[in-house]
């Protein structure tokens, strides 16, 4: 009998999923789940067949050239690839894969409680009641803004983008997105399309970032664009943070053209934006828009079926190089 093919795991795994993997698979995991630098993914791959990591694993083209040839495919755990270099993976023969679909409806979730959270100031009012400093009422205490029956913009009408309008939906939101293509009315489920992207931000009450990172979106939503916001929207990021120059959008907050901010992704990652941090008018989380059991087990077993198909001699599914 041959040998089981080697896979290096670059983070802890759910239970579930690394009980299927070790099952058909030789695996060298990271016992003490932390980040490796560059070094050390090049050391543990020496021996790999193939290396599942996540968005936290950063596959330059420089790491890229350093791995060995043994490695053959790098099956991510996560959706987004703006982590890897994917030409220069490509150059080198390794396929890469990611794991699209059984997240939409955890990170539409995510986006719809950091819009809810930011509009009503729940990072104040929490902070608040954990410190003991509420002290009175009024109808001038803690007055946000409500949702109900507001525009909500949506840059980006993918999986994600779609979940999110029907989520939506439920609190009477009126839906507007921009897209590369249009979406089949079907789809549309009556949203209103606008083939330029200034056309959509002066009409939102609430504008929701759900688009890959690419070379044309990387730090697309900057000043400018901000400034093409109506005075007092409601700006919600659970795509990537490097869509985003977060030192415009922190003075966008401090001035208050920007009402709230709800945000699960940063461009320093860990570790966020301190000063956005330091804003009251933000609801942040530390990038969870997946993380519940039934999502991070449908990922891992994602990974694992791309795996399994390019061990069986297979396309993998999910392939995206």
């Amino acid at each position: 009998m041959s040998a089981k093919p080697s896979v290096f795991v670059t983070r802890k795994l759910p239970d579930a999923v690394l009980a299927r993997l070790e099952k058909g698979y030789t695996v060298d995991l990271n016992l003490d789940d932390r980040l490796y630098s560059s070094d050390e993914i090049v050391e543990r791959a020496q021996n790999a067949d193939a290396i599942l990591p996540c968005h936290t694993e950063h596959f330059t083209a420089e790491l890229v050239a350093r791995l060995p040839e043994c490695v053959k495919i790098v099956a991510n755990f996560s959706v987004g690839v703006d982590h890897c270099d994917l030409n220069a993976l490509a150059a080198k023969g390794i396929v890469v894969t990611n794991t699209p679909d059984v997240l939409s409806d955890a990170t539409a979730e995510t986006a719809m409680l950091v819009m809810l959270g930011a509009a009503r100031r729940a990072s104040e009012g929490e902070r608040m009641m954990r410190d003991g400093s509420w002290k009175s009422w009024s109808p001038a205490f803690m007055v946000g803004t409500a949702i109900t029956g507001k525009t909500l913009g949506i840059i980006g009408m993918g999986r994600v983008g779609q979940t999110l309008a029907r989520c939506a939906r439920g609190f009477e939101m009126d839906i507007i997105y921009y897209n590369r293509t249009r979406l089949s009315p079907d789809l549309e489920q009556g949203a209103v399309y606008y083939d330029n992207l200034d056309d959509v931000l002066p009409k939102c009450d609430v504008l929701s970032l759900n688009c890959p990172v690419t070379d044309e979106t990387r730090g697309f939503f900057n000043e400018e664009r901000i400034n093409q916001l109506s005075p007092g929207t409601i700006f919600v990021n659970t795509a990537r943070g490097a869509l985003v120059d977060e030192a415009a959008l922190v003075a966008a907050l401090k001035s208050g053209h920007i009402a709230a901010a709800g945000l699960d992704v940063y461009i320093n990652e860990p570790g966020g934006n301190l000063d956005l941090a330091a804003l009251p008018n933000t609801f942040l989380l530390p990038h969870i828009g997946s993380a519940n059991k039934e999502t991070r087990d449908a990922m891992g077993f994602r990974a694992l079926d791309n795996l399994d198909a390019y061990f069986a001699g297979n396309p993998p599914g999910d392939r995206v190089a």
